[in-house]
């Protein structure tokens, strides 16, 4: 941070780059993406107290100012320039410049992290921003609820995670206002330390972060429906730039106009599936991926192979397939949700930037507001998702996948148990002192 005279312009530095929790909080327990599932409970108890403690690892994506490409949405091509793509209904979109160096979470943020949030974030179990519903519970949906509510629970212990192999899961059920409120909460904690690392190319940052209570403002002011950053420094839902650059661009040049079509390897434009990476195996009782030896590798629904797909061990594998809080039977149930969630980062397969998992497992959301579709509501604020999901099919994890939805789609989140959310760092961000 650099020098600035005064004690009150010191202060309010000090604010905007390290949140109003700069001052003392007791430690807390650190969790992070690859931590045991046994730190789940510990985390979520330590929450509601002083703030829990969270790891969230970046990687660095430099390049500043590499080129964009063209994309004709769902399709299977990028072009040098949109005016290079034939004409089309769906129209043109230059996609993946960023002209600043930036940060992207290595993982997607995990049921354990998200836990550690809810009981920081609600302490009380009131729920008053609407951050939980009762289908992400176990009873009401065995196969994927992932969390669990409890209204006789001490202050701060109200949420835990639904059976331990939750814990290193992406948090499923997001909506962009779930998840801006969760880079408030970092924003507006105190970065207790930061650690970098490499491993081969790649160069990864870590943040302890005690959360704070505070989300409705921050780096989103949520009084504003179309919400953007108001600060050039500090946590953020990636851009659709950012995360586009962070899965495919290539600054050694590889794939095509330095695109790759997957997040996980270069591939063939115009192949359809054929140079896709292999899906993901994954143990029946843990969700933990039993095929890492096979690269690349993501977790997707790959035509003519079964789902990704498991149960906790400590259902019966009769509620797993029929218990539904949608009222589906049986047969439409198991045709509509087969893919299940798997533990982040041991597919193993690597973005050109080090990332893990932007390719399949949980759709993540992006703060880039877009026009609504063709019939859609205007009157709704619509936001870009990327990256495909466990149920889907390789296409979905194209660069053209530019997906988008309201933010605020409660009907989605209630019924898509893929809803991402993957954390970005803009600017300098540095630990603050605690006191």
């Amino acid at each position: 941070m650099r020098f600035v005279a005064g004690r009150l312009s010191r202060a309010r530095v000090l604010m905007a780059v390290c949140g109003t929790a700069a001052a003392v909080l007791a430690p807390a327990v650190a969790v992070g993406p690859a931590a045991p599932a046994a730190s789940a409970v510990s985390s979520a108890d330590a929450a509601g107290r002083e703030g829990a403690a969270i790891t969230v690892t970046t990687a660095q994506v430099g390049a500043p100012g590499n080129r964009a490409v063209g994309v004709v949405p769902f399709t299977d091509a990028v072009y040098r320039s949109c005016a290079d793509a034939p004409a089309s209904s769906r129209g043109c979109l230059m996609v993946g410049h960023v002209a600043k160096p930036y940060e992207i979470g290595k993982f997607e943020v995990t049921v354990d992290q998200w836990v550690a949030f809810l009981n920081t974030a609600d302490p009380t179990g009131s729920d008053p921003h609407g951050l939980y519903d009762d289908t992400e519970s176990s009873s009401a949906w065995p196969k994927y609820g992932q969390i669990n509510f409890s209204e006789q629970a001490q202050p701060g212990g109200h949420y835990s995670v639904a059976y331990p192999q939750w814990a290193d899961k992406p948090y499923g059920f997001a909506t962009f206002l779930r998840a801006a409120r969760f880079v408030n909460s970092l924003y507006n904690g105190r970065v207790i330390s930061k650690t970098t690392s490499r491993s081969g190319d790649f160069q990864y940052v870590s943040y302890r972060v005690q959360l704070s209570a505070r989300t409705e403002n921050g780096m989103y002011d949520l009084a504003d429906p179309k919400a953007v950053r108001t600060h050039g420094t500090g946590f953020v839902v990636p851009s659709q730039d950012e995360w586009i650059k962070a899965a495919y661009y290539d600054p050694r040049g590889g794939g095509t106009f330095s695109y790759w079509k997957y997040p996980t390897n270069p591939g063939v434009f115009g192949d359809g599936d054929a140079t896709a990476p292999a899906s993901t195996v994954l143990n029946p009782d843990t969700g933990d991926v039993t095929n890492a030896s096979t690269q690349p590798l993501a977790s997707y629904h790959a035509d003519g192979q079964p789902a990704p797909s498991w149960c906790p061990g400590q259902i019966s594998r009769e509620a797993c397939a029929t218990v539904n809080p949608l009222g589906l039977d049986p047969i439409a149930y198991a045709a509509l949700y087969q893919g299940s969630l798997s533990t982040v980062g041991q597919a193993r397969t690597t973005s050109p930037w080090g990332t893990l998992d932007q390719g399949g497992n949980a759709v993540e959301w992006t703060d880039t507001i877009t026009p609504p579709p063709s019939g859609g509501s205007s009157a709704r604020v619509w936001r870009r998702l990327h990256g495909g999901i466990s149920n889907a099919s390789a296409y979905q994890m194209w660069p053209s996948a530019v997906g988008l939805q309201p933010q605020d789609n409660v009907f989605f989140n209630h019924t898509y148990p893929w809803l991402g959310i993957r954390i970005g760092v803009v600017g300098d961000l540095e630990p603050c002192p605690a006191g």
